[in-house]
């Protein structure tokens, strides 16, 4: 049997007192390294430590590569084979894995991840990677799952000196019809004793309707967080 690893238990302790800033570019890193092993498991035929009579080779290891993206330089692991070479087509100039995985990242952020961003990620990864659909999948449904579950976490005990509640509207489009709607993020800054600061809670709503509900619920949200530390 192929030794698994929880994506989950890997990304939790991430969602402990970090900001947003911090998760992104570790859920972006994240998630090209599951595409690095999915693409080098099918070359090998096999996943590592998998005994099959299908597998072509077997791993020797990794090499580090630094990958620069538009949430900066990303610390990868690219495995080496015992008999010849692998390069990751995430890593071809042109593939822009990258940028579809971003956007990946920020949909799940703001509003969830759609079906149009998975299949935007597959287009980008190209078939001859040999990832499927599915597997791209489940990674988007992971991300998926730790961005909610950072932007649900608790805040008590967290301390807030200051907190700062603001929102800008941002144009996507939305809905089944995929009509272009204008879609404000409220957005909590708490600011701790030590001048430290962190986003507390964010929530996006479509129209100025929905972005005062929005409001409120983000104000009442931080609010008793804050209570809790005075």
């Amino acid at each position: 049997m192929p030794k698994t690893h929880s994506a989950a238990s890997e990304l939790a302790p991430l969602l402990d007192g970090n900001t947003a800033g911090e998760l992104i570019p570790e859920l972006v890193r994240h998630g090209l390294q599951q595409l690095i092993e999915l693409e080098v498991a099918a070359v090998l035929g096999a996943e590592r430590y998998e005994r099959s009579e299908e597998r072509l080779g077997h791993r020797n290891g990794y090499r580090p590569r630094v990958l620069t993206t538009q949430v900066g330089d990303i610390d990868l692991q690219i495995p080496k084979l015992r008999s010849g070479s692998f390069l990751p087509s995430i890593l071809e100039p042109r593939r822009r894995v990258d940028q579809a995985l971003y956007a990946v990242v920020m949909e799940a952020y703001v509003a969830g991840v759609s079906t149009r961003k998975v299949d935007a990620l597959v287009a980008a990864l190209g078939s001859q990677s040999g990832i499927s659909k599915s597997q791209v999948s489940r990674i988007c449904a992971e991300i998926d799952l730790q961005v909610q579950a950072f932007l649900n976490r608790p805040l008590e005990g967290q301390g807030y000196a200051y907190l700062y509640l603001d929102a800008t509207y941002l144009h996507g489009r939305l809905g089944r019809a995929m009509q272009v709607c204008s879609s404000a993020v409220v957005v909590a800054m708490g600011v701790t004793p030590m001048a430290g600061t962190s986003c507390s809670a964010s929530r996006s709503a479509t129209a100025k309707a929905r972005a005062s509900g929005a409001s409120s619920s983000v104000r009442s949200r931080s609010a008793a967080s804050a209570g809790s530390s005075s």
